[in-house]
């Protein structure tokens, strides 16, 4: 009898396993695991780095519990346009997006932060303004891995630059290469990709950019291509002829046979406003034959760049110095005057897009003579100076010793919310990952830096119901992911990295403006990058776990 008790008491006790445990445990959430489809009630587990489990985990336990009840659990955020390239240096917390949700941070428009030179880095150096840092680097690879070692909170990945490519080789000459020194960008390139670059990224309006042809970017890519690189590109217009940079960027993809992005969409300037469905259409039939095109953009109808952008691309030639130098000469200043006041056909010229100097807003210097100006319009400054707009730009270049920060109200909100609906759309906010304390408080960022993703989500998404809320988390996470060919991020799904933000679909908002730029997002309640926690109860831990995201020509393990 005590043999028959002792059989079925083990046999209760081997029917009774013990809770699974795990590294951290996210219990009650509403899981949007970013394919888009729509949100399930459960629980999602992490060991070490990793995902282990989603759904209901019944009677687990974890080592690390946090309570999501209430509130949406989704992968975290891509921002596949940002120029957090110096912020992390200076803070490697990249706060402003941290707080709005964001775990990878894509760089590389045009501009990367190698292959360098030791004449690039002296320029590197001899133009930082408020940041300082030293370069500790030469390669693409070599700079993300410093930042990795360093320690961030998000992960990093980044485009190796055509422009940066074209400097290294030609310096700012207005030319095509020779076959030898575009060999060697070739190289430079391959090199690039292998380290873990993501492919090209371009940025046409600016000089020495502008200066490239079109078959020089189909050779770089096609150079990427060979490791299954995307081209990421700032077009040649977004203005007056915006229809014709789109069937640039659609013979390279097609000839160099390589995916394509268009970075930060949009239409450029009231009149070229209604070239946006157009645009699309043209954009739709280069992917119903079977280009891979994709987009993304910015949630506002101002963009932010230098008084570059105002200025033609002739009188850049040669670099900063070169155009200040030029800008001193009372017949080229005229003729740059009246230029301005053109609106040009064979260069992308904002301060006439934007239909009055006071729709351009000065928001960074690097002297500080000039920082009272921060947040001024140019009209505002001229006004004060006794010149011309014009003049006054031109003079601030020079005073600045740079390109001078500048915003510019430049979209439609109509083409915005249109842009938004599109299923091929991603979203990146052509901004760095800022604190709003030390030396960021010198310069007034544009908003989008604090707030374009807690905006789309709060405004576009609540509010408007411009697109349902799986699908924003969709184009926020899976469709880059997969666009960017990055392994096992973009999904909530076991076996991906724990890269996780929790937020409250109600609250969630931007509350950065024009005028006071420097506020942090609100909504969101945790984020962990690699399975750590660097956000807990919206404010940063301090945690710096950010990897190096590698391309898919990476030739590591």
């Amino acid at each position: 009898m005590h043999r028959l008790l002792l059989f079925y008491l083990l046999l209760v006790l081997a029917s009774c396993e013990a809770p699974e445990e795990y590294d951290l445990l996210i219990r009650n959430a509403t899981i949007y695991d970013g394919s888009g489809a729509p949100p399930v009630q459960g629980d999602i587990a992490v060991n070490a780095d990793t995902i282990a489990a989603v759904g209901g985990l019944g009677n687990a336990t974890g080592r690390t519990e946090a309570d999501a009840q209430g509130l949406a659990v989704s992968p975290g955020f891509i921002n596949m346009l940002s120029w957090a390239t110096e912020s992390l240096l200076e803070d490697g917390r990249g706060l402003s997006d941290i707080k709005q949700g964001v775990t990878l941070e894509v760089m590389g428009e045009g501009w990367s932060m190698g292959p360098l030179t030791d004449s690039m880095k002296v320029e590197m150096v001899k133009e930082q303004a408020d940041i300082k840092y030293e370069i500790k680097w030469t390669t693409l690879g070599e700079y993300l891995q410093y930042l990795e070692d360093r320690g961030v909170s998000p992960n990093v990945a980044s485009f190796v630059g055509a422009t940066t490519l074209r400097i290294h080789e030609l310096g700012y000459e207005d030319r095509p290469p020779t076959a030898e020194e575009l060999e060697r960008m070739k190289a430079l390139a391959r090199q690039a990709m292998e380290e873990g670059a993501l492919g090209i990224g371009s940025s046409l309006i600016y000089a020495p950019a502008f200066y490239a042809g079109t078959e020089e970017l189909i050779e770089l890519c096609r150079a990427a291509g060979e490791y299954d690189g995307l081209y990421i590109t700032h077009l040649r217009s977004e203005g007056n002829k915006l229809l014709a940079a789109i069937d640039e960027v659609i013979r390279i993809a097609s000839e160099a046979q390589v995916p394509a992005e268009i970075y930060h969409l949009k239409a450029a300037g009231r009149n070229n406003w209604p070239k946006m469905d157009l645009a699309i259409q043209k954009i739709d039939s280069a992917r119903a034959a079977g280009i891979r095109l994709t987009t993304d953009m910015y949630t506002y109808v101002a963009g932010a760049t230098g008084l570059d952008a105002a200025m033609p691309p002739w009188v850049q030639e040669g670099g900063y110095e070169a155009w200040a130098q030029r800008l001193r000469d009372s017949a080229v200043r005229a003729r740059v005057a009246e230029e301005m006041r053109t609106d040009a056909q064979d260069w992308e010229n904002l301060y006439y897009a934007a239909g009055s100097a006071d729709n351009l807003l000065l928001v960074g210097f690097k002297n500080d003579s000039l920082k009272p100006y921060t947040g001024k319009s140019l009209a505002e400054v001229a006004a004060l100076r006794g010149k011309s707009a014009e003049e006054t730009a031109m003079d601030l270049v020079v005073e600045d010793g740079s390109r001078v920060g500048t915003v510019y109200f430049l979209m439609s909100e109509e083409n915005v919310r249109k842009q938004i609906a599109l299923p091929y759309m991603s979203f990146g906010s052509d901004a760095g990952a800022l604190a709003a304390e030390g030396v960021f408080l010198q310069s007034n960022p544009h908003p989008r830096a604090y707030g374009n993703f807690a905006r789309l989500l709060g405004k576009y998404v609540r509010e408007e119901q411009a697109i349902p809320l799986e699908e924003a988390i969709r184009k926020l996470t899976s469709q880059p992911a997969d666009n960017l060919k990055i392994r096992k991020r973009g999904l909530l799904k076991p076996g991906y990295y724990a890269d996780i933000v929790v937020f409250d679909p109600a609250t969630i908002a931007d509350k950065a403006t024009f005028e006071a730029p420097h506020q942090y997002a609100v909504g969101v309640r945790h984020v962990f990058v690699n399975g750590v926690q660097v956000l807990k109860d919206g404010e940063p831990t301090g945690a710096t776990p950010g990897r190096f995201v590698k391309g898919p020509g990476w030739k590591g393990e």
